[in-house]
């Protein structure tokens, strides 16, 4: 049992747990089991662990509130990670941490060092709880007086937990398009998206500098190459993004083009933040141009940055691929951000992350295509996208496809939350080291 096999067994067991749950009539607001809803159960169990938003039914009605509440807590997991949540469990339980635990949380948090594991975890969870609860109670106050009490209060934390982890799971039937023209929404929601998906080793070392500026420490926080990567990359992922959906959709009255300018720029605002990983909407996404849906596309295969919650091949891998392209343009032979040199260990595992994604995304494509001959092939390619890179938004074909053409968007939303590489490596085990070096020759490449 190696270490990439355990953290891929582990989110089949949560998975496998959250199915039963919500199998039990109580979990349904009809209170009466059938054949059609093992499949919803074991779709919307998968979607709430690998921290998608893919749905096939209204979740808002379909489920009762001890189902609304499973999936909440399928979602927490998810989005923390079956690592972080067992790890976290242990140390409530008291139990030390041996040093294959700490591997196996080196493998999932993606970090260089297992030293301090048991802090991360505490500054994890933390971390998680005050985003989480600072924005129930900012939704509140747009819930509440509509909603009242009670019920503003649930959808606050439901919402404030789905964003945060980037899931995209609404109790709302058309997500959050009442909402549109909601500057407290259109803020509040992305500013969840983001922060849960820039990564955690991000977060501490932004609250870190932020602490030393403020204070007017004299010491100099020294930022790492991945807060740069991460924090430069996702701030011009935003701002290319809101720029490019505007114009996309400007003209779109079914989206952009019956709204007056202040809710355009928000709702494009919305969409360049949501669709790089959480699977909120603001706007129909079925109704979006082509061109918009092939934009939606590129920007949910980037998805997010690593060690967060969100999925995707990450912004540093995206860096690191046009870092090498930029290198072959000018005639280098190393590849530098920033200043720093990148390792050929990283290069190669990128080049793995884009091969490995491509590969998934063909072979899903082509096997739900078979499936479903009478789906359009973009709204087939955006939702297996969708899918791959845990971000849950749909043209709406979801529930209308076959069991067959479900099963395949199930297997897609496990890999893409596992990652390519990891599940590979449970499957072929570890890797053994080579001591054999062969000849170089050149190949005519491009």
């Amino acid at each position: 049992m190696t270490v990439s096999r355990t953290i891929c067994l582990g989110f089949l067991a949560v998975i496998a747990i959250g199915t039963l749950l919500l199998l039990l009539p109580v979990s349904t607001s009809h209170g009466v089991w059938s054949w059609e809803h093992s499949i919803v159960a074991l779709f919307t169990a998968t979607s709430a662990v690998c921290v998608t938003g893919h749905i096939v039914v209204d979740t808002g009605t379909y489920f009762s509130p001890f189902g609304q509440f499973v999936i909440l807590a399928l979602i927490q997991i998810g989005g923390l990670g079956y690592m972080t949540a067992t790890t976290f469990l242990f140390l409530l339980v008291g139990r030390k941490f041996g040093l294959r635990d700490k591997v196996a949380l080196q493998q999932a948090l993606d970090r260089t060092g297992i030293h301090g594991a048991a802090q991360v975890i505490r500054s994890i969870i933390a971390t998680t709880m005050i985003f989480e609860i600072t924005g129930a109670f900012l939704l509140m106050t747009e819930f509440s007086p509509q909603y009242g009490i009670d019920r503003s209060l649930w959808l606050s934390i439901f919402h404030s937990v789905s964003a945060f982890n980037n899931a995209g799971f609404s109790l709302f039937s058309d997500s959050l398009i009442g909402f549109q023209s909601s500057p407290l929404i259109n803020v509040v929601i992305p500013g969840l998206i983001i922060f849960g998906g820039i990564g955690y080793e991000t977060i501490f070392e932004l609250y870190l500098w932020l602490r030393t500026r403020f204070k007017k420490r004299p010491e100099q926080i020294i930022l790492s190459l991945n807060f740069k990567v991460a924090i430069s990359t996702t701030l011009t992922l935003l701002v290319l993004g809101t720029i490019a959906f505007l114009l996309v959709e400007l003209r779109n009255p079914n989206t952009f083009g019956s709204v007056e300018f202040s809710t355009q720029m928000m709702a494009a605002w919305f969409q360049s933040v949501t669709t790089r990983t959480a699977g909120f909407n603001t706007v129909d996404i079925g109704s979006m141009t082509t061109a918009g849906l092939f934009l939606t596309i590129a920007f949910m295969f980037i998805g997010g940055s690593p060690g967060g919650t969100a999925g995707g091949i990450k912004t540093t891998t995206l860096r690191v691929m046009t870092s090498c392209t930029k290198a072959i343009l000018r005639g280098r032979e190393e590849v530098t951000l920033y200043g720093r040199q990148i390792p050929i260990n990283l290069i190669l595992k990128a080049v793995g992350v884009v091969v490995g994604s491509f590969g998934t995304l063909i072979i899903m494509t082509m096997l739900i295509s078979l499936s479903d001959p009478e789906v359009d092939f973009i709204k087939i390619l955006f939702e297996v996208v969708s899918a791959f890179a845990t971000v849950g938004l749909s043209t709406g074909i979801t529930a209308g496809l076959s069991t067959f053409a479900k099963l395949v968007l199930i297997a897609t939303m496990y890999i893409g939350r596992v990652g390519v590489l990891l599940l590979m490596a449970a499957l072929a085990g570890d890797p053994k080291p080579s001591f054999v070096h062969y000849p170089e020759e050149n190949l005519l490449v491009g």
